[in-house]
């Protein structure tokens, strides 16, 4: 009791605990204050969200920051406290700092934007927002085979462009190289399969191949690398069951699977009208079963 009276009795700690619990109430009708007028202004329920969140954190480090110049004694220990609560948020939220930057990074080097199909840590999609914490991408693969959109909607941290590489498909250079092997059987005319082949190649690809040019020539000025082969090529090869043609080409990173159906679509309907002259080749596994019982071979 004796305690009791003495600490009522210092009237400069009672003001200062009186002036720290009027301080509180001040921070938190001012937050609140202004949580409400966001709420009314700002018409997008995302950015509303976001937005209140923010304040709300902004409110709560004022109240440590007032809480400890109340208590700490000197400006010299305040310096210090405010030190170690940084040190201790900088290690607490790294993860959404590194975000961050990382939004930076990605905004100011021009790593990608929305529109662009990028792969990292793994996961490949087209990218449709960027925000100061999460990619949004609409993810393609997976279970769906080529470049197909799967449905799912991924959002990957920013952080990620500081832990690994970046696979831009369209930066640049919107044209990738794509191939697909066709199987020919030995004896067929591999002259008019070839014909067959690179003209229908050169039909469908022909745009393609136009543009493309053009972007790698922007390429070649901007990076260090010699010029490339755009036009279609193919090539041959001899196997134990066939002859194996090789058809290499340079498509939009948007088209990939459609091309594709359109060159064996075509290529398919050209063979079939040389009336057996060039004939697409199979594989034909035989099984034959061998009898274990020995009654039998007896």
């Amino acid at each position: 009791m004796e305690e009791v009276k003495y600490w009522l009795a210092d009237h400069t700690l009672t003001t200062n605990i009186a002036k720290y619990l009027a301080w509180m109430v001040v921070v938190f009708l001012f937050i609140s204050w202004i949580r409400r007028m966001l709420r009314k202004r700002l018409p997008n329920n995302s950015i509303k969200y976001k937005a209140q969140k923010g304040v709300e954190a902004v409110g709560y480090v004022l109240v440590v920051l007032i809480t400890i110049s109340y208590f700490t004694g000197s400006i010299k220990d305040f310096g210090l406290a405010v030190g170690l609560l940084t040190a201790g948020i900088t290690i607490t939220l790294q993860e959404i700092f590194l975000s961050i930057a990382g939004s930076f990074y990605i905004f100011f080097v021009k790593v990608y934007k929305p529109g662009d199909r990028i792969e990292i840590h793994g996961i490949k999609g087209d990218v449709i927002d960027i925000d100061s914490i999460y990619t949004t991408m609409m993810e393609i693969g997976e279970w769906i085979s080529s470049d197909n959109y799967s449905g799912r909607i991924v959002k990957l941290s920013n952080a990620f462009v500081f832990k690994g590489p970046v696979y831009n498909y369209s930066q640049d250079f919107p044209f990738v190289w794509d191939e697909f092997n066709l199987p020919i059987r030995y004896g067929s005319d591999t002259d008019l399969a070839k014909s067959i082949i690179i003209s229908v190649a050169q039909e469908k690809l022909a745009q393609y191949v136009k543009d493309s040019i053009a972007e790698w020539k922007g390429v070649v000025a901007k990076y260090y690398i010699e010029d490339a082969q755009v036009e279609p090529t193919l090539a041959i090869t001899l196997t134990d069951n066939w002859i194996q043609f090789n058809l290499r080409y340079i498509v939009d990173y948007k088209k990939r699977r459609y091309t594709k159906h359109l060159l064996n679509e075509d290529i398919g309907k050209r063979i079939l009208a040389t009336d057996g002259k060039v004939i697409l080749a199979s594989s034909t596994v035989e099984i034959i079963k061998i009898s274990t019982n020995k009654r039998n071979e007896e």
